[in-house]
């Protein structure tokens, strides 16, 4: 199972393509009406543009891993340990409680 990026682009932030000074797109567009007011982007925009692209492509399951556990599971090898479960289940609510303090 795949877990998409449920983070997408928030509405006003424009693609490379619809910046000022960029290469235009193959498709024609119609200029935009100019109020007068003019807009520039920093170079730290491009990097982040960057950064969300690269985090992209990152997988967030180790699908080796699942698959392994997948096979154990229908091999009858996979044992579930519940005191660590049922310790690892408090503590992560304690954690979560404490944050809830702060």
């Amino acid at each position: 199972m795949k877990i998409n990026n449920p983070v997408g682009k928030p509405p006003g932030v424009v693609g490379p393509q619809e910046v000022a000074g960029a290469k235009p797109s193959a498709a024609p567009q119609s200029p935009p009406k100019s109020s007068g007011d003019t807009i520039s982007v920093s170079p730290l925009a491009s990097q982040l543009q960057a950064l969300e692209s690269r985090l992209n492509d990152v997988n967030v399951v180790d699908s080796a891993r699942v698959d392994a556990i997948k096979q154990a599971i229908s091999e009858g090898r996979f044992s579930v340990n519940s005191e660590v479960v049922a310790d690892r289940l408090i503590a992560s609510v304690k954690e979560y409680l404490l944050s809830q303090k702060n």
